[in-house]
């Protein structure tokens, strides 16, 4: 399948903006059309944020940022594009509109996707030249973070564009979800407006405050939901006895008239006046900036707490991560190999530091274990060769730290193979600033383990002549500085 090289986001708001800061920080050019004279600020808040969030949700090799243009017309955008994202208001006639424009300036090829949150893609492409090309992609916001995206077709809609939009979305580090039979509002959206109504009527009827009904949630069967979702968690209160126990003793309160969810209180002037002053009362003296930084945080520390367990959400960013990583070694050349190799870049995320917005000494640490990383994958020991039950543990480090570096500032390493035979591997790290200086070194002494004994084994012919290889490029040059030095030995 041809990757994508260039998408248009057609429409810029909250989902569209996500939408362009996801793609551009997966290494896509995105052209952005929308009409707002403000546009440009917009998203490249919505931009900043992004970047800001993925700094701290992984430390796994980023491709280079796509190029973020702004095109007056929708034509423009459309021209040239793999990928046509629709992301504008819920109306038909606007979105079919958009539909026509981009078709004509667009290559026959482009997979156009339809940010609907609830329109069924059969009714989006009857007017369609190439309705085969047509999918709903229902993202959740904020989209540059949150995994899911719900991949609809229409009854015009080519199978392969289906299978072409789940591989591009799965590239792209997100959980797509095939909706395999149309239906309004498709999943994740039917399943919210169920607790959206019964919400307003506890609000309309007195019963609970907005603030009241948010605890509920994120103190309770929120934090069960967002590992483990709804069949899975109730199976787990049905004992031994699994979800058939727990329908059998639960099931007769379903019967019970509990909830309003067959209909919804009329939207007075008065109701959406109880609503936002408890919102407003709710969220005190943050602003919305605050709130989406608070938002992205807890998402990124969850994230990563999922994937410390394999698990969920947690499992694609895993699988995510991996793909970038094996990406980053398989595009390492030969010729690369006649210098210290780059291994590790990112920009200090703001956990990463002290009281003093300097750089904690622990990670330090971090930065030379995913250089050794990077470097062994590069030799072939990537995830694939440790499940087959091979790998290189750490026996010995010596680390000086030499420079102080802020938060979001970049840094990035470089390894040098100072030894590479029989079981051992010896590396030799610098941390760099981007902009030259040297912050710090880091003398690494590995060992290869058969993780089935973990004993210390021989590695195998291929992996032992690559680390070689790489060895005997780097023989060339002068010792580093440190190599070999023991604490408090003169510099």
């Amino acid at each position: 399948m041809t990757p994508i090289k260039k998408a248009s986001v057609i429409g810029g708001g909250v989902i569209g903006a996500g939408w362009a800061a996801r793609l551009a920080l997966g290494g896509i050019d995105v052209a952005v059309h929308d009409p707002a004279p403000d546009i440009r600020c917009r998203v490249e808040a919505v931009l900043a944020n992004a970047g800001r969030a993925v700094a701290k949700l992984t430390s796994a090799p980023q491709p280079a940022p796509g190029a973020m243009t702004f095109a007056e017309s929708i034509g423009e955008a459309a021209a040239g594009s793999d990928l046509i994202v629709e992301a504008v208001p819920e109306r038909l006639d606007i979105k079919q509109r958009v539909y026509a424009e981009a078709e004509d300036a667009a290559p026959e090829s482009a997979l156009i996707a339809s940010s609907t949150s609830g329109i069924v893609p059969t009714k989006l492409q009857a007017e369609m030249t190439r309705p085969g090309r047509l999918v709903v992609a229902h993202p959740f916001n904020p989209v540059y973070l949150m995994p899911l995206v719900e991949v609809v077709g229409g009854q015009s809609t080519a199978p392969e564009a289906i299978e072409q939009a789940m591989a591009l979305f799965r590239d792209l580090g997100m959980h797509p979800l095939h909706v395999r039979v149309e239906i309004d509002a498709f999943i994740a959206d039917r399943l919210m407006e169920a607790a959206w109504r019964e919400a307003l009527w506890l609000v309309h009827d007195g019963v609970a405050t907005t603030a009241e009904i948010d605890d509920a949630i994120r103190f309770g069967f929120g934090l069960r939901w967002a590992q483990m979702g709804m069949f899975e968690t109730y199976r787990t209160a049905g004992g031994e006895g699994g979800l058939r126990q727990f329908l059998k003793q639960f099931g007769p309160c379903l019967q019970w008239p509990w909830t309003k969810l067959t209909d919804v209180p009329e939207l007075t002037d008065a109701l959406i006046d109880t609503i936002a002053t408890q919102s407003d009362t709710q969220s005190g003296d943050y602003t919305l900036a605050d709130l989406e930084r608070i938002r992205d945080d807890n998402l990124v520390g969850i994230l990563q707490a999922l994937k410390a367990n394999d698990w969920g959400a947690g499992r694609t960013l895993a699988e995510h991560e991996r793909r970038l990583m094996n990406a980053q070694a398989a595009g390492a050349e030969p010729a690369d190999f006649a210098q210290p190799v780059r291994t590790f870049s990112r920009r200090v995320p703001p956990d990463w530091t002290d009281y003093n917005n300097h750089m904690t000494e622990s990670r330090y640490l971090e930065c030379f274990a995913e250089a050794s990383d990077a470097l062994l994958r590069m030799i072939g020991v990537d995830g694939d060769y440790v499940a087959s039950g091979g790998s290189y543990f750490t026996v010995e480090t010596h680390i000086r730290h030499l420079a102080e570096v802020a938060a979001g500032e970049p840094v990035h390493t470089t390894t040098q193979v100072l030894h590479a035979a029989d079981k051992t591997l010896r590396l030799f790290h610098r941390l760099h600033h981007d902009d030259g200086k040297l912050l710090a070194t880091g003398e690494h002494m590995l060992i290869h383990v058969d993780l089935q004994t973990r004993q210390a084994s021989a590695p195998p012919a291929a992996i032992a002549e690559r680390a070689a290889a790489l060895a005997t490029a780097h023989a060339d040059l002068p010792l580093p500085d440190g190599a070999g030095r023991g604490i408090g030995q003169a510099r």
